[in-house]
């Protein structure tokens, strides 16, 4: 029984001194973290693509693994971040400045709904639903399909709502998958 009690006491208080380590490495770890982006630039977080989520998420998990892991040390983990942040740019330098990367790294906007109609060969390829996009046009405050020029799936998995029917093409749509 009281070993039983000791480790619940475990469970919940390790020491103060593992209270100290995740105080200093979360402030230097989280410090190293903002100058890193800081210096990176504004597209190193962005949402531009599936591929900025995932680095985006990576460095979160990274910066966690740094303030509690008692295996990573400080200098192991700023290297683990300003690697992903490296590798972020180099792949923004590189997708700017060659197509063909470009086109292997990032996908293209979909057009899912066009003038009144359901493209449903974009929304089976993109696997939405009807009610995906239904929900996108609530949420940007439209009641009635009709009145929408079109419903686009972004980049980065967002829907673009383009409200007011015309008889011209908007011209947003121009680099978007039809």
């Amino acid at each position: 029984m009281a070993d039983e009690l000791a480790t619940l006491s475990d469970w919940l208080f390790k020491g103060w001194n593992s209270i100290i380590r995740i105080l200093v490495v979360g402030v230097l770890a989280y410090a190293g973290l903002l100058l890193s982006l800081r210096i990176s630039g504004k597209r190193t977080l962005s949402k531009m693509n599936a591929f900025d989520l995932v680095v985006t998420v990576a460095l979160g998990s990274t910066l966690s693994t740094i303030i509690v892991s008692r295996q990573t040390g400080v200098a192991d983990g700023l290297t683990a971040l300003a690697l992903l942040i490296a590798l972020q740019y180099v792949v923004a330098w590189l997708s700017v400045r060659s197509p063909g990367f470009k086109q292997l790294i990032k996908s293209e906007p979909a057009l899912l709904f066009h003038q009144g109609q359901y493209l449903r060969e974009n929304m089976r390829r993109e696997r939405v639903t009807e009610d995906e996009i239904l929900s996108a046009l609530r949420s940007s405050g439209v009641a009635n399909p009709d009145d929408v020029a079109a419903v686009v799936l972004e980049t980065d998995g967002s829907f673009t709502v383009i409200q007011g029917k015309t008889n011209t093409e908007p011209t947003s749509l121009t680099n978007v998958q039809r």
